[in-house]
């Protein structure tokens, strides 16, 4: 499915263009049209609460507009009752997106001016520090909601605003892969917890595989799940290197558990470099 792109819109009768359209403002302000009818049309789809937090081994402090208690539970219950049953996972805020987003900032000199592929965006964590870097982001998620968020979360925090192509990547449309190719190839695709279940390895490495740049970098982030193992052994039996490190908690909601953050490219030769990865074995 496909809905979003850099100068169109949801339908949504209040604001029939634009709504979404807002790469390029360069701050958030009452002067904004597009940035109102965004929050109006946010407001409208559900109820909203600010989470002040901060990303690791930076400066970098975030006020991130997320839905309420109720409004969460009430868009898993639609999702449970819906055919495909697409969790919204994307409603909370991930110690693996905080975790990604502070290694951003540490390496914003190489990140500067680079185009960027975030695989899963939610709420906009990563793509406002990756922003805050100097880079340009294609943010791509399944529903229309997580990607307004991700926008108005960034222009909220570092006045930029990430482009955005709502897609489902364990089952793209044509239109949606037609349109993320006229974008790429990318030289660096990010990704923060979005493994979840083992169906969730070939569609990724497909979406990876395509629009990568030959030479190019994926920064992977993930909460050390048995799944994500099971990803790094198939890359690194295709011949993938990597590097990886752990960054600990407490993180912003107040769990403790580890985040791994592995380093990927591709190369010629297999590598398994099992003693660098940061306990991800399980």
């Amino acid at each position: 499915m496909v809905h979003l792109e850099p100068s169109e819109s949801v339908q949504h009768p209040a604001h029939a263009s634009g709504l979404l359209g807002l790469h390029g403002v360069d701050g958030l302000n009452d002067s904004s049209h597009r940035v109102q009818a965004l929050r109006a049309w946010l407001d409208s789809q559900l109820d909203l609460k600010l989470t002040p937090l901060s990303l690791p081994n930076s400066t970098l402090d975030l006020a991130i507009y997320q839905p309420t208690v109720e409004s969460r539970a009430e868009l898993f219950a639609q999702a449970r009752a819906s055919s495909d049953r697409q969790l919204p996972y994307w409603a909370d805020i991930w110690p693996s997106g905080l975790a990604l987003g502070g290694v951003v900032l540490e390496h914003a000199d190489f990140l500067a001016g680079k185009q960027v592929l975030e695989v899963g965006s939610g709420l906009g964590t990563t793509a406002a520090a990756t922003l805050r870097t100097g880079a340009n982001v294609l943010a791509v998620d399944y529903t229309p909601l997580a990607l307004g968020l991700c926008r108005y979360n960034a222009l909220a925090n570092v006045g930029r605003s990430p482009r955005t192509l709502a897609i489902n990547w364990r089952n793209p449309t044509r239109p949606a892969i037609i349109r993320l190719a006229a974008a790429g190839p990318f030289p660096i695709i990010m990704a923060a917890d979005v493994l979840y279940e083992s169906r969730d390895i070939d569609p990724l490495i497909r979406l990876i595989d395509r629009f990568l740049a030959p030479d190019g970098h994926l920064w992977l982030s993930e909460p050390q799940r048995k799944v994500s193992g099971r990803f790094l052994d198939t890359l690194a039996l295709r011949g993938w290197r990597f590097t990886s490190h752990t960054e600990e908690g407490p993180w912003a909601d107040g769990r403790t558990e580890p985040i791994n953050i592995h380093f990927l490219r591709r190369e010629l030769q297999s590598d398994r470099p099992y003693s660098t990865l940061g306990g991800w074995r399980v």
